[in-house]
């Protein structure tokens, strides 16, 4: 390419010739907040894919011997490389918990990217007690079942997030395109279902699930409701987006032209809305992960031996846990980073939807 065609194309480019994906892209990426938390989200992700690789131990592994351990830590010098020290255990007569006491005569070596007792490859993993949070009333290592936990707090949100996008933007645009009797009967199901305070809607959902279902039934379930509920709003959104351009002048030759309603609607209407779609699915997840999160703290939700974050944190519901174990209120912090990370991914894709702005 010679300096004359670069100049032209750079020309061309700067005059506002660019792709409407490019401009997003270029406005998307300066905002700082919202790189650091699609990384953050990536990176969560990640550790939900590969829960397995990264827990330092097998998160359904029971040892009654340490329960209620607290958090322990990795010790280090330059002859012995990274180590944790042994722990003797006596029980208290008056509360009847087991109290500890590090042994350093005894040091276990900690050790990286090698199999374990059992034959499963772990990033780093210790024969002794190297429990970084602490464990649980089974003496269960709290870190791994945060990793594990994870995968269904956070594939939840996307499965339900992706029902509901195909039940809001399909029922959104056919209310707005078609109106009449269609209109006002599915906005009256989106009023109905937008007046029922939703924890205990939820609650009532979650409470008429069989007892006798499966895990895997129930998380299905619960991701079924959550999508149910949840499609309204997008449906009222999308549904005015589609008002508008349904008036257009595009849409109305393509009409003049012959053109079907499946073709207006998949070609002139529902691409107008995909930004928004987006931007809207980003802002629902969290809804998602909190719903779930909520049922499964009330005891409504994913049931053992599933795990999820709700699940976790269903075990620090008294206040007598707390004052003595508080570190089993650590799986509300990914949580929280969770929760906040798609609200600023959500807000930098809403402001790079508009590059025009």
């Amino acid at each position: 390419m010679t300096a004359t065609t670069a100049g032209q194309t750079e020309a061309v480019q700067d005059a506002g010739y660019l792709s409407y994906r490019t401009l997003i892209w270029r406005r998307f990426r300066k905002n700082r907040m919202g790189i650091a938390a699609a990384v953050i989200l990536g990176m969560f992700y990640l550790v939900a894919i590969f829960a397995g690789y990264f827990s330092p131990y097998d998160h359904n592994d029971i040892r009654i011997q340490v329960r209620y351990l607290p958090p322990q830590e990795v010790q280090f010098d330059w002859s012995g490389g990274f180590y944790v020290y042994g722990l003797t255990s006596t029980q208290n007569p008056v509360t009847l918990e087991l109290e500890y006491e590090t042994d350093r005569t005894q040091r276990f070596p900690v050790r990286f990217l090698s199999r374990d007792g059992s034959g499963d490859f772990r990033l780093v993993h210790s024969e002794g007690p190297m429990y970084l949070l602490g464990t649980d009333r089974m003496g269960r290592d709290l870190l791994s079942r945060i990793f594990h936990g994870a995968r269904v707090s956070l594939t939840v949100g996307i499965i339900g997030v992706f029902l509901s996008l195909i039940l809001g933007s399909v029922l959104g645009t056919l209310s707005g395109y078609f109106g009449g009797w269609i209109d006002h009967a599915l906005q009256r199901v989106v009023e109905i279902l937008a007046s029922f305070p939703p924890i205990p809607l939820w609650m009532a959902l979650g409470a008429a699930l069989p007892a006798g279902w499966t895990s895997v039934e129930t998380y299905l379930g619960i991701t079924i409701i959550l999508s149910i509920i949840s499609w309204g709003g997008l449906a009222r959104e999308v549904r005015g987006k589609v008002l508008v351009f349904r008036e257009q002048d595009y849409t109305t030759a393509a009409r003049s032209a012959g053109a079907g309603h499946w073709h207006i609607i998949s070609r002139h209407l529902l691409p107008g809305c995909y930004s928004h779609i987006i931007v809207v699915a980003t802002l629902a997840i969290p809804g998602m992960i909190l719903g779930e999160t909520a049922l499964s703290f009330l005891g409504l939700g994913i049931r053992p031996p599933m795990t999820s974050w709700g699940v976790l944190l269903e075990e620090a519901q008294r206040v007598t846990v707390l004052l003595n174990h508080p570190w089993l209120l650590f799986p509300a912090a990914p949580v929280l980073g969770v929760v906040i990370s798609f609200n600023f991914l959500g807000d930098a894709l809403r402001d790079a939807a508009d590059p025009y702005s």
